[in-house]
């Protein structure tokens, strides 16, 4: 199975350029199913339903969000209809939606798609990512009842990023950080065959502060006073993610790939 994952979509800049470069990119890397961050697609904070309708009509199959999950007035609306759409698993048990979901694909294969919220350095005291996502991996088996898992890491610390990465190590296909917007260069595929990245980085302008037209966020630095809200840099967006190849009898995975399209980084991908 090929499964590409796309980082934090920023703002109408980051929206605007999946769904220029998805429905080519489907065809081109002969795509399987496809997993996007959307937590900052609507002005960098959540994720209306009009503009989830427009990614997942572009050739998302799934979206997850993260602790920007509610900031929309339309998100528990939006997660009580669409079943593409992901809340983190371990928020707050009465939160509508669900944090994770077993997909078919038209071939009879499945895919299980979760995310967890880290709890370093949050601002809000969200449940146990571990036992959380431990109590899924349990019932959806790995190469049983799904044929590839992705789990999304949405966490500050790169430390409890990995920590998870390797909880899950051998019980999923990829385990990928999001939420710090920065790509890292730690691809790799861990000895379960799980691939993982702590950081999936953004689809968004890269010449910003992690996504963020620069005034607001340096102003805040260096006069430690806040004059307007953050807005999205609206230059020339990288789309950031992760492509990779998984074996269907196990759901290992056999190839990760760093994926960084246009923009201001360089370029690379399979």
């Amino acid at each position: 199975m090929r499964i590409l994952f796309l980082g934090d979509v920023m703002g109408r800049p980051g929206r605007s350029a999946v769904i220029a470069r998805l429905p080519a990119l489907r065809g081109e890397w002969r795509l399987d199913f496809v997993v996007v961050n959307a937590e900052n697609a609507t002005g960098g904070a959540g994720l209306s339903g009009e503009h989830a309708r427009a990614l997942l009509a572009a050739g998302a199959d799934c979206l997850t969000l993260g602790d920007h999950a509610f900031d929309q007035k339309d998100t528990a609306q939006l997660l009580e209809a669409e079943p593409r759409v992901l809340r983190p698993l371990n928020y707050a048990r009465a939160a509508p939606g669900h944090g994770a979901r077993l997909y078919p694909l038209a071939d009879g294969r499945r895919v299980l798609v979760a995310q967890v919220l880290g709890r370093v350095f949050m601002r809000q005291p969200f449940d146990d990512p571990f036992s959380a996502l431990d109590a899924v991996l349990r019932a959806h088996p790995l190469g049983g009842l799904a044929q590839a898992a992705v789990i999304d890491l949405h966490a500050e610390a790169t430390s409890e990023k990995m920590a998870l990465g390797l909880f899950c190590d051998g019980r999923v296909s990829l385990a990928v950080g999001t939420h710090t917007h920065v790509p890292t260069a730690d691809t790799m595929i861990l000895p379960g065959g799980t691939a993982y990245q702590s950081d999936a980085g953004m689809c968004g302008d890269y010449q910003s502060v992690i996504g963020m037209d620069p005034a607001e966020p340096m102003r805040r630095f260096v006069t430690g006073m806040s004059k307007e809200r953050f807005t999205p840099a609206a230059g020339e967006v990288t789309l950031a993610g992760l492509l990779v190849e998984t074996d269907d009898r196990s759901g290992r995975a056999l190839r990760a790939v760093p994926v960084r399209l246009g923009g201001r980084l360089a370029e690379c991908g399979p």
